[in-house]
């Protein structure tokens, strides 16, 4: 079943590649979605695709940037709109 997450990361996010890594991921498991940064400081993440692949994604950015301090709040929706046509960072 296709779902949607929406994810915001505080902490040692921005200048560290965790964008990258999030839209490396997200292309390699065919998501749509994107990441950014946030003016305030956190990155804010949003993705389509079936559950399985988006915890992939979650668990993937987790590993590939365990080493730098970070925290998520993340929010699943069962309605994901299909307005996406691959995954990358949004300016």
């Amino acid at each position: 079943m296709k779902k949607r997450v929406h994810v915001y990361y505080s902490g040692d996010v921005q200048g560290v590649g965790f964008r990258f890594t999030a839209r490396n991921a997200g292309q390699r498991l065919m998501l749509g979605g994107w990441v950014r940064n946030m003016p305030d400081g956190r990155v804010e993440l949003v993705a389509e695709g079936e559950e399985a692949a988006l915890k992939e994604l979650l668990d993937e950015i987790k590993k590939r940037m365990k080493m730098f301090s970070f925290s998520e709040k993340v929010e699943w929706d069962n309605k994901p709109t299909g307005e996406f046509k691959g995954f990358g960072i949004k300016f």
